[in-house]
């Protein structure tokens, strides 16, 4: 056994004998979270030197603390030096009188991580932390500490900076494009995720950002010990019941997490599975990609640098003598090296499913879709998911469009953040708040301890009308968001203010947005009015569809937001698709006038609904003077079809081209359309009262004749 080595056992022994002294700041922060007793004066109490002393941050054999001993000269170099000994640490800080931020010399062999590398008088007052990337998270608190080791050594920055120094084309093989590690445990960089760029995030994605876990749970000291460096998995059980070893954390999965990720049919396996899956499959597409784009196959071996080796005989598998650094693999194109680069980073971060599931999720996944371009069989990736449901999506635009103004405005937060709705439930108005990565569980619930959630008696609507589910409160959260933000009655307010004729153009009249999934004004009816109601016309009210089936909670997965479809099939029998449905009570109606009486409710709405586009652009020719056109994805939805060719043209979707020719008639017309467009499940939401607006909006835009040979319910 080498000396340094003897000398650092017997530093053990002696800690363990005695209290252990370390160079504190007299206002540091006395922390003892894992068993009985303080650091009082500089001394601990015997479990914390023994917590230390079992960790990996202690042992003194690890190839982390050794690898340099047999080098000449025997220290460890500048560049490794600030996580592996205790000199390098120091320096890095400026604890040693050098520059901060960098280390300045080469590290003495013999040390591990000490209690001096976290408890001195630099170090506990550590708040912001440079990653890879170049970007700087500030805030961190004693976590600091961690994460400047912890976040691995390289970032997309170095893997795009290497690509183009190469010079390659995208699937150009070169032994002149090395691969970039990041290097072991980047526990960090998983945890914030697109915030520090840890991975290689490819162009026109959306990634998620810092994971937010739970208050109190939310950072490395506080999910794990820092001295035993274990997970504190007592403290998980409190919500995660079925936890009782650190191997069950494996096996958690919530139900912001209903996706079946990987795509094996399995959504009861834990999100670590989830992910295994996806790297599977990515492992599967870069063997792919090497062999039959590249022409070189490739292997890959966790445990032995540089980690891509040439699969010599090409069967798959590490066989002898081809896991050897003369066998390393040379051939590197960029779309490879990106690829290689998340399967790393996602192998050397063993806690990546708790630090940050999601955001390799999209790592994984779209690291197979770009190899998948390039295959002339593409890895499968039908049934896998990238995204999660729309509640907990972050990369939505739903949540992500404020992030550079970074507030959501009171007009908008309710339903935009995570805070939004209990803060309104409990204040009775609404404020700003700060961007959300999405809503949360604490959105809807109003106990961790028994899952209640908070309890709506009932709702106001747009319109001003007061409804409710009764007997069904937790439905009567959802009525909150889906309710639409126009109603009849706005669309009349502004009419009225402009004051002209039913047909007289006004730019004092401008498009009344009703918003996105209005679901709970359109099961309403004319109740809620959200549609707009012509007059002297009579409009169903509620759909009561069946008992148990006729509310939110009743019909969708409240997490993970898909229909019941195994409780419409009692009913309905089996069928392969929803929008197929069709009961008639009499004699089957051709509502649509297609002269199909048999076809699904859905289709019959569509129908309509494409008639009545076709009449807003003829009237809006004819009739404003000015030819329109629509486009669901971008606001205000309508504008000038400027060459008349009935399209939108991609010069044409500008907020400066915005449709400004409304009449009475015209507004009326397009806001049903927009209102039927933003509600996609309306033919099961209430397909009568869908039917009805539609109707009646084609009548009144293009009269008598547009509707010839349809029926109104």
């Amino acid at each position: 056994m080498k000396y340094s080595h003897l000398l650092v056992l017997a530093a053990l022994l002696l800690l363990s004998a005695a209290a252990l002294m370390w160079i504190q700041s007299p206002s540091a922060p006395v922390l003892a979270q894992d068993g009985e007793g303080e650091c009082v004066d500089g001394l601990c109490p015997d479990w914390i030197v023994e917590a230390w002393a079992g960790s990996a941050h202690a042992d003194a054999e690890a190839e982390a603390f050794v690898h340099w001993d047999e080098e000449d000269p025997a220290e460890v170099p500048v560049a490794c030096a600030k996580c592996h000994s205790e000199g390098g640490y120091l320096d890095f800080l400026g604890d040693d009188g050098t520059a901060p931020g960098v280390v300045d010399n080469p590290a003495p062999i013999g040390t591990v991580v000490t209690c001096t590398v976290c408890h001195n008088a630099t170090a506990v007052t550590l708040d912001s932390v440079v990653f890879p990337s170049g970007v700087e998270m500030t805030g961190v608190g004693p976590s600091g500490r961690c994460m400047e080791c912890h976040q691995g050594r390289a970032s997309m920055v170095q893997v795009s900076a290497a690509i183009e120094n190469a010079g390659l084309d995208l699937d150009e093989p070169s032994d002149a494009l090395s691969f970039v590690n990041i290097h072991y445990f980047a526990a960090a960089a998983s945890l914030f995720g697109s915030e520090v760029h840890g991975g290689f995030e490819f162009e026109g994605k959306a990634y998620q950002p810092r994971f937010e876990h739970v208050a109190a749970f939310d950072t490395c000291a506080e999910c794990h010990s820092p001295h035993s460096l274990e997970v504190r998995v007592e403290a998980c059980s409190t919500c995660h019941v079925e936890v009782a070893t650190a191997d069950d954390l494996r096996a958690i999965r919530m139900p912001g997490s209903l996706r079946d990720y990987d795509g094996d049919g399995d959504m009861t396996e834990g999100i670590a599975d989830e992910l295994e899956g996806l790297q599977a499959l990515l492992y599967q597409a870069i063997q792919a990609y090497a062999s039959d784009v590249v022409g070189t196959a490739i292997l890959y071996d966790a445990h032995t640098y540089p980690y891509w080796f040439v699969d010599t005989n090409g069967n798959g598998e590490a066989d002898e003598g081809e896991v050897a650094f003369p066998n390393s693999y040379k051939a590197f194109t960029p779309r490879l090296l990106q690829a290689a680069y998340n399967f790393q980073m996602y192998e050397k971060d063993p806690g990546a499913f708790a630090h940050n599931a999601k955001y390799y999720v999209q790592l994984l996944y779209d690291s197979i879709e770009v190899l998948n371009e390039a295959l002339d069989s593409p890895v499968e990736l039908a049934q896998a998911q990238r995204d999660d449901a729309g509640h907990f999506d972050v990369t939505a635009e739903a949540f992500r469009h404020w992030d550079a103004e970074g507030e959501v405005p009171a007009t908008c937060a309710k339903c935009h953040t995570a805070e939004g709705l209990p803060f309104l439930l409990e204040h009775g108005v609404m404020i700003a708040f700060e961007p959300s990565q999405s809503l949360a569980c604490t959105t809807c619930h109003a106990s961790f301890e028994d899952f209640s959630v908070y309890e709506v008696a009932e709702v106001t609507f747009p319109s001003g009308a007061v409804l409710s589910f009764e007997g069904d409160l937790a439905s009567n959260l959802c009525l909150n968001c889906h309710q639409g933000r126009e109603s009849t009655v706005s669309v009349n307010a502004a009419i009225n203010r402009a004051g002209v004729g039913d047909d007289e153009v006004s730019p004092d009249l401008t498009f009344r947005n009703v918003h996105y999934f209005a679901a709970g004004a359109t099961v309403f009816g004319s109740e809620a009015q959200g549609a707009y109601q012509y007059d002297g016309k009579e409009y169903v009210g509620r759909n009561l569809h069946a008992p148990g089936v006729d509310t939110c909670a009743g019909c969708h997965e409240v997490h993970e937001l898909t229909v019941r479809v195994d409780e419409c099939t009692i009913c309905h029998g089996e069928f392969e698709d929803i929008r197929d449905i069709r009961l008639d009570l009499g004699p089957p109606t051709d509502y649509d006038g297609d002269g199909d009486d048999l076809e699904g409710v859905a289709h019959e709405i569509a129908t309509m609904h494409e008639a009545l586009y076709a009449a807003i652009l003829t009237y809006a020719a004819e009739t404003a003077g000015t030819p329109i056109v629509y486009t669901p994805a971008s606001h205000p939805y309508w504008f000038i079809d400027t060459n008349a060719n009935g399209e939108a043209d991609p010069d044409e979707i500008n907020s400066g081209n915005r449709y400004a020719s409304w009449t009475p008639t015209l507004l009326r017309a397009a806001y049903n359309y927009q209102y039927i467009a933003k509600d996609p499940g309306a033919f099961a939401h209430n397909s009568d009262y869908a039917l009805q607006v539609l109707y009646d909006s084609l009548e009144s835009i293009g009269g008598a004749d547009a509707v010839a040979g349809m029926a109104r319910p």
